[in-house]
This record gives structure tokens, C-alpha cells and sequence, in this order.
């Protein structure tokens, strides 16, 4: 019997972020671990993530990066078209040549530019189709949907999944690497017992394309209820800022690291005490380890869940980095934080939302309901 063969579809890059190829990254390791075998279909962008895919020994596929070419007429093209940087149509001939030379089970789309009449082009026939979404803003031919955002209801899908699609909405399907549920009870029974928080973590993305990061580390240079504390940023190892950032780390008034390109990020965030962190994906990593957060809102598709986590103190929401109210938020936040009754209160909160294995019970699910 050949091994169950599933064919991801998503891309990396400057516009994009990493977090779309790296949560596909988690349920690739996680099906491996059951037996099946994962090939990526990724374009070349700038700011591309190919190494940290064949790092963790799956195949890729490599198609053209920025080539040039529009995306084509479309019945009613995604609001993130232009992220694919190719054909539409052409994409699609080029993903179904890969479903059909692999001979797959399974395609994976992660990725905001391709919908239903994508997916429609790329699927052979018999091929079973998994989409990972955050928008509800687009049709897809799912047989399985998962949305991990925290606030999105299953109906928000109504009309735009066939009728027997399997919908997987909330935190408790996100996919998380297998460390952070190894790591859980560790990390909440630390947190109850927290007196002072004193290590800070800052992860603000992969690629941080706008230098949210410096932003923030301007702020806690002055920011009173930082001045005791030890900062520890995490960038990815092609931050285009990288280097300015380690430059102004030197220069703080408390003493603060800069890591790039880190394996061990389930360790970092058991060991810090609170975080100030991208209101993206990573937000369930910190949630299945209870991590008090100031979530920076980075996206305009972040707002509705960094909300709803404020509302439910599961989280505290801050601005954009450039608004003016920005650094008073930061401030305020770290000042609530201090009190070990608020830092607490969050930290259970937070770890309400996901037990960190979310990925192991979706890959089960692919293999259970696949031909191989």
C-alpha cells in the first residue's frame, strides 16, 4: 500500500509573512509522524521561507517568484490577488501537474489569493481538498475548513462551503508544533505561582517588513514598568531589519538579546514571563502555554480577533505601531501586567482557548478519510 501523499499549497514572502508555509509546516511534521509523506508547492518570493521547509526534510516544488504577469481575469478576484504575483490560471496548471505526477490524497491551500475557481482548476477528480482560512471573505470547494481564529462562528462560512463541508472554526483546531503541548503543564504551573513578571519576549514575525519591532523597543527604553525587566526579541533570520534592531538592542537601558532564526521558540516562551507579540498565528502558541500577551495589531484582518481575546482578557489588544496612542498603550499594558492578579487572570484565560494539539487531531482526520 503506497503511503498517503498530501500536496501543500502556500507561500512565504515580504507582503505575505511566514506564518501561512509555517503552521502548513506543523501539520506536514504531524502527518509524517502518522505515516504520510508531504510535498509543498511554493513560489520563490522575496522574503521566502524554502529552507525552513526542506530543513524539515519535505520535498518542495519551487515555482517563479514575482513574475511579472497579472493575475487574470477571474470571476470575482480575492481581495489579496495581488500576493500571488503570477496567473491565477497558471498557478493552478502548475499545482494540478504536481497533484497528478504525485499521484496525492490530499491538497492543502493556505493562502489568500486562491478561492473556488482556483481550486476547481488545480483539483484532479478524487483528490480531497483542505483549505485553512482567516477571512471568511471568499468561496473555497472544501471537503475540510479550517479556521482557528478565535471569535469566527461556523456560520460565517454559511454559502461559502459546500453543504457537507467539514468546518474546524476556533483555537481549538490551531496548529501548533507538538512542543507546545509537551510544554503546557510546565508553563501554566509556572505562571500560577509568578509573583513579579521579569523576562519580556518580543516576537513580532517572521519578517516584520515594517519594523514594528524597533517601534516597540523605542517604547520600552522608556516605559517605567520595563526598566527592571530582561527583553528578549525574536526575528526571523531574514528580517530586513534584522541588523538595525540588534544595533538599537545594544543601546537599550535594560539588557535585551535579539535571536534570529531560533528552533526552540515553545522553551522561549515557557521561559518568559509575559510577551509582546504579533496578533497573528503565534497567538495560540502563546495561549496553549498561558503567556500573558500585549498583542500588536499588525494587520487589519487582526483586529477582530485581537479584540474579541481583549474582551475575553485572554489577551490585551494594542494599536498599529504608528498610531499615537501606541506607546501609552504599551505602557499601560506592562503596568496591568505587573500585578500579579491581572497577570494571572490572563495567563488562565489565555489557556483556555487551545491544549496545543490541534494539529495531531486534524492529521488523523486527513488520514482516517483518505484512499491510500
Amino acid at each position: 500500500m503506497n503511503a498517503t501523499r498530501i500536496i501543500f499549497r502556500a507561500d512565504a514572502g515580504l507582503d505575505i509573512g511566514t506564518g501561512h508555509v509555517m503552521r502548513c509546516l506543523t501539520l506536514a511534521d504531524a502527518l509524517r509522524d502518522q505515516g504520510a509523506e508531504a510535498v509543498f508547492v511554493t513560489r520563490d518570493h522575496r522574503g521566502h521561507v524554502i529552507p525552513a521547509i526542506t530543513g524539515r526534510g519535505h520535498r518542495v516544488d519551487i515555482l517563479p517568484g514575482n513574475t511579472g504577469v497579472p493575475y487574470g481575469a477571474h470571476p470575482e478576484a480575492p481581495g489579496h490577488a495581488d500576493w500571488l504575483e503570477a496567473d491565477w490560471r497558471a498557478d493552478a496548471a502548475a499545482t494540478s501537474a504536481v497533484l497528478e505526477a504525485e499521484g496525492a490524497d490530499w491538497l492543502v491551500v493556505d493562502h489568500y489569493a486562491l478561492d473556488r475557481a482556483w481550486q476547481q482548476a488545480a483539483r484532479p477528480a478524487g483528490i480531497r481538498l483542505l483549505v485553512v482560512d482567516d477571512l471568511a471573505d471568499r468561496s473555497h470547494l472544501a471537503d475540510v475548513l479550517l479556521d482557528q481564529n478565535t471569535g469566527r462562528q461556523a456560520a460565517d462560512y454559511d454559502g461559502r462551503v459546500p453543504a457537507g463541508c467539514t468546518r474546524l472554526i476556533g483555537p481549538a483546531h490551531a496548529l501548533l508544533r507538538p512542543e507546545f503541548a509537551r510544554l503546557r503543564p510546565e508553563a501554566l504551573a509556572r505562571r500560577d505561582t509568578l509573583e513579579t513578571p521579569r523576562k519580556l519576549l518580543v516576537t513580532l514575525g517572521g519578517i516584520d517588513r515594517d519594523n514594528a519591532t524597533g517601534r516597540v523597543l523605542e517604547v520600552l527604553a522608556q516605559a517605567p514598568a520595563a526598566r527592571q525587566m530582561h527583553i528578549s526579541v525574536i526575528m526571523g533570520a531574514s528580517a530586513p531589519h534584522l541588523v538595525a534592531v540588534q544595533t538599537q538592542a545594544r543601546q537599550m537601558p535594560m539588557p535585551t538579546e535579539v535571536a534570529a532564526g531560533v528552533s526552540d521558540m515553545g522553551v522561549r516562551m515557557m521561559q518568559a514571563d509575559l510577551c509582546v507579540g504579533a496578533a497573528g498565528s503565534t497567538a495560540w502558541e502563546r495561549c496553549a502555554l498561558g503567556l500573558p500577551t500585549l498583542q500588536v495589531v499588525l494587520a487589519d484582518n487582526q483586529m477582530a480577533a485581537a479584540s474579541h481575546m481583549d474582551k475575553q482578557d485572554m489577551a490585551r489588544a494594542l494599536p498599529f505601531p504608528d498610531a499615537p496612542d501606541f506607546a501609552s498603550a504599551l505602557s499601560a499594558g506592562l503596568e496591568h501586567l505587573a500585578v500579579s492578579d491581572s497577570y494571572r487572570s490572563m495567563s488562565r484565560c489565555a489557556a483556555t482557548l487551545t491544549d496545543g494539539a490541534g494539529a495531531r487531531r486534524l492529521a488523523a482526520h486527513l488520514m482516517e478519510n483518505s484512499d491510500a
